[in-house]
């Protein structure tokens, strides 16, 4: 699982991508957009990815299997093990839905993993955020243009 929000955080484009792998085989991949504008941050787009990870699997029938949720996000990962409280306005909901969806396996843990060992994640995450900015060009360059590079 990961997410970014760029090109300022909070306040920019909150993306994801999360890999699923099931006995060493990965069998599904996704990215999005979670946010956009004053919702946007990363610890958004990193819930969105733990969020879409568990539905997937969910609607697939994995609810009895072992499911493990690494992310390279601290806060989540210590939010959703306790460790850490849910201050947040933005990720409370967030939080209590994938709270709500872990609830519906029969063993799952989450996490942590280096950056490092979460390319695959976040490659998808950054390839969501290039699509968007892509296909709202003229948005983003109004919206975001003094923290954009462009060619002018």
């Amino acid at each position: 699982m990961d997410g970014l929000c760029q090109p300022v955080n909070p306040g920019g484009v909150a993306a994801y991508g999360f890999v699923i792998y099931v006995d060493g085989r990965r069998v599904h991949e996704a990215s999005g957009v979670a946010a956009v504008g004053e919702e946007a941050t990363n610890n958004v787009a990193e819930y969105a990815a733990i969020i879409g990870a568990l539905e997937w699997l969910l609607e697939r029938g994995y609810a009895d299997e072992e499911v493990v949720v690494r992310s390279d996000s601290q806060l989540a990962v210590r939010q959703l093990n306790g460790v850490y409280a849910v201050r947040s306005r933005r990720i409370r909901p967030l939080y209590e839905r994938v709270v709500e969806l872990a609830e519906k396996f029969g063993s799952i843990r989450f996490e942590w993993i280096p950056r490092e060992r979460n390319l695959e994640a976040d490659l998808l995450s950054r390839e969501a955020y290039r699509e968007f900015c892509c296909e709202n060009r003229d948005f983003m360059l109004e919206r975001y243009s003094r923290w954009l590079a462009t060619g002018k």
